[in-house]
């Protein structure tokens, strides 16, 4: 790999202050010692600007390039959050805080990012000025949405903007990119039926909403099965069905929920509009009362093309041209740094984790030999982006 000389040399101490944040998770925008940590560390590299509290608890540093050399801002996002998981790694730097860990690297991410701004704030390498962005609640809060309606690329005068997400599964020293929708948009729905409940042993005397719900919770696979067109992508989950309280009580209510992963606006309006044809048509069938609530969360992560093709030949300065997937297969998990390229072009890759456990699973950890792989790929895009 062609990897940049100094960020290696300095890969001990971004792995210090890995280890330091997996240690001390926080969750969503709750993450003060994680911002505070940021911070410091961007005052001391010399930043020519840090900025708290965009997005609520979201940091910025501002890092022009060299003297008297105009040009235009780049955005470079980390994500700092953790997740509501037990810990099991068994690792020495394993979470202190019961409950909380950091199951997803960005722990790993944000270490990463702050390596490259030292590098970037020492050198000064480009003509510009690059933004690190270091983003909290990426796990459910919508922190990049708040961080861009507080204003941020307006602020920064941010022009394009780029993301990356550590990969089990793919080698340390490998990326994985493509063009168009790369995460499907994550929305979320909960469904409230309601009959009339009663003695288990006189149905006929009640309006038994399980029997309705559970008719709905078969329905709902037929929207990706006879509804969506096989060659689009649907995923519609029903995860939770909470209902009953006794072996010998009908109840008045069921509650469902779910969630819905699509990769097109028309695929996300076809699902809504089915969850609530299927819900209502159902509870008429039946005699119950069906309220459905859609909430359309992250939208799709989509790259744009041109900023796309950028990163990856970056990429590929690296990694070589075997190393790097310009065609990657999107997933369907989501991602809200969608927000941040529906403001700005930009483009989100994925950078190899190896042979770890899964993402959001108690054994995961974020590999530390990436880090000069993740480090050398902020460094060179930033000096490549805004070369005079």
């Amino acid at each position: 790999m062609q990897l940049v000389d100094d960020v290696v040399a300095m890969k001990d101490e971004v792995t210090e202050w890995r280890r330091s944040l997996h240690a001390d998770p926080e969750l969503l925008f709750d993450v003060h010692n994680t911002a505070a940590f940021v911070a410091d560390k961007l005052k001391a590299f010399g930043c020519d600007e840090v900025v708290s509290g965009i997005g609520r608890t979201g940091v910025v540093g501002i890092i022009h390039g060299r003297p008297g050399g105009n040009g235009p801002a780049i955005g470079l996002r980390a994500d700092m959050d953790a997740l509501p998981i037990e810990e099991a790694t068994g690792a020495a730097w394993a979470s202190k805080t019961p409950g909380k860990m950091h199951a997803c690297g960005h722990d790993g991410h944000t270490a990463m990012l702050l390596g490259a701004a030292k590098h970037l704030a020492a050198t000064r390498n480009f003509t510009g000025s690059v933004a690190v962005i270091f983003q909290p609640a990426e796990e459910g809060g919508g922190g990049g949405r708040e961080m861009v309606n507080d204003g941020m690329m307006e602020r920064f005068g941010i022009t394009k903007v780029f993301g990356m997400h550590n990969l089990p599964g793919l080698p340390v020293g490998q990326f994985a990119i493509r063009p168009g929708p790369i995460m499907a948009a994550t929305d979320v729905f909960d469904i409230t039926i309601t009959g009339r409940g009663g003695h288990a042993a006189m149905p006929h005397q009640t309006i038994d909403p399980i029997v309705a719900s559970s008719q709905i919770v078969t329905s709902l696979q037929s929207i990706a099965s006879r509804n969506a067109n096989p060659l689009e992508s649907v995923v519609v989950s029903v995860t939770k069905f909470i209902a009953g309280s006794a072996y010998n009580i009908i109840p008045e209510t069921v509650e469902l929920a779910g969630t819905v992963r699509t990769l097109s606006p028309e695929m996300r309006d076809l699902a809504e509009t089915r969850i609530n044809e299927i819900a209502a048509g159902i509870a008429a069938a039946h005699g119950v009362e069906a309220k459905v609530n859609y909430l359309r969360n992250y939208p799709v992560t989509f790259n744009h093309s041109d900023e796309t093709d950028f990163a990856a030949d970056v990429a590929e300065s690296l990694a070589g041209a075997q190393g790097v997937e310009r065609n990657q297969p999107p997933t369907m998990g989501g991602e809200d740094f969608s927000f941040m390229l529906e403001a700005r072009p930009g483009a989100f890759i994925f950078m190899g984790n190896g042979d770890s456990a899964s993402l959001h699973h108690p054994a995961y950890d974020f590999n530390d030999d990436a880090i000069p792989v993740g480090v050398s790929y902020w460094v060179k895009l930033a000096e490549r982006a805004l070369a005079a």
